[in-house]
């Protein structure tokens, strides 16, 4: 039987209505353990060690604008983040597990979705499979969407066992806005962290002493995406047209 028909959809449904949603709503972010099961996720983890152990991975890149069909240009800063990391759909050779885990994934915002009221998510991010090969490498204190760019919920699944955070750190800090406390998610394996990805969390790795795993995607709200990608062309073209009339 598939994996993906392993987890019953009363328990998704629940799972959402008792603490997805009030979570989203109340406080901004929701985790939980447990979402594959140690199997499953197992999988995952051997997928993803595989990746970084092939050479598949490269060093992290900064978000400096949106580029050709809104996707984002990046620049390099080992300073601000230190993690290496492949972008993936799921459905290349051998990636059966991460499009297992992106299934579910979809099964759950989508479910949650319907009981917020926000209909505009109807598309994600590639997964990004990301590391943060220790030696005190983690990734400051940011916003994942500040300037209107489309993402609207940030997902994130933790594949790290025996993790100790004392030892290895790796936390990630949630510094909610207008909040004065800070919220610390230790990224344990088979946990899975949502929150929105606007000014209302931002949030840090801080410094990682042990190698750390994680996959993240981005639920985009449809208008707001469409409408950075038309300040991206409309940007691009005054900028063509500038350096035109100085040539």
């Amino acid at each position: 039987m598939p994996l993906i028909e392993q987890i019953s959809q009363c328990e998704l449904e629940r799972l959402v209505v008792d603490r997805v949603v009030p979570a989203l709503q109340d406080r901004g972010f929701f985790y939980t353990d447990h979402f594959l099961s140690e199997p499953a996720g197992e999988l995952v983890l051997d997928r993803v060690m595989e990746m970084h152990h092939s050479g598949m991975l490269q060093d992290g890149r900064l978000a400096a604008g949106t580029g050709r069909a809104g996707s984002v240009t990046r620049v390099h800063s080992r300073k601000i983040r230190g993690d290496q990391m492949a972008w993936v759909s799921g459905a290349e050779r051998n990636n059966e597990p991460i499009r297992f885990l992106l299934a579910l994934m979809d099964k759950l915002i989508r479910l949650s979705l319907d009981r917020l009221g926000n209909r505009g998510i109807r598309e994600r991010s590639q997964a990004m499979v990301a590391c943060y090969p220790g030696h005190g490498t983690g990734y400051v204190k940011h916003v994942d969407n500040p300037n209107s760019d489309g993402r609207c919920i940030t997902c994130v699944y933790y594949l790290n066992k025996n993790w100790n955070a004392k030892e290895h750190g790796g936390v990630l800090r949630i510094f909610p806005e207008g909040q004065g406390y800070v919220v610390d998610i230790e990224p344990l394996f088979d946990r899975l962290l949502l929150f929105w990805s606007d000014r209302r969390n931002p949030h840090e790795v801080q410094p990682c002493y042990a190698t750390r795993y994680a996959i993240t995607v981005w639920y985009f709200d449809s208008e707001e995406r469409a409408a950075a990608k038309r300040r991206f062309r409309d940007l691009a073209a005054s900028t063509q047209e500038e350096g035109s009339s100085t040539s």
